[in-house]
């Protein structure tokens, strides 16, 4: 049997790899979440003129929403600054069993402007399990002249 011996460098940094991996998995599945179905709209618009994007987050079978979070959207970004946004963060309304996300917004600039934000949500599951979860907002405005 031979004893591989490492420097303590390289030992470190391939720890610190696999520390990273791990988050890096943890992250991803945070941002799916069991108990909701997110829908978002795509938008045309004329470039200067005001538009709503609907995001509507659906809560599954067996999950609620919980009404006493402060459901959200934030960090709404525009891939090239071709569009604005009304506000830096939008809250919820909830309809039935569904968030909804009415995200004013503005186009500066013609063409396909990719955009994307943050919902931050809390559901409840059960009597015993309570959660709040954060699930991407990927979109496109397209602006036209």
């Amino acid at each position: 049997m031979r004893t591989i011996i490492l420097p303590r460098r390289r030992a470190l940094a391939l720890a610190a790899a696999g520390w990273t991996a791990l988050a890096v998995d943890r992250t991803i599945a945070a941002e799916e979440s069991a108990a909701y179905v997110v829908d978002v709209s795509d938008v045309t618009v004329k470039v200067g003129e005001p538009a709503v994007m609907l995001a509507t987050a659906r809560v599954r079978d067996g999950y609620r929403i919980l009404t006493a979070y402060n459901n959200r959207v934030i960090r709404l970004s525009s891939y090239d600054d071709g569009v604005i946004f009304d506000n830096d963060m939008v809250p919820a309304k909830v309809d039935d069993r569904a968030l909804v996300f009415p995200v004013g917004l503005r186009a500066v600039k013609p063409g396909t402007h990719p955009i994307n934000g943050l919902l931050r949500v809390g559901y409840i599951h059960g009597t015993d399990e309570m959660a709040m979860v954060s699930m991407r907002l990927i979109a496109s405005v397209t602006a036209k002249d």
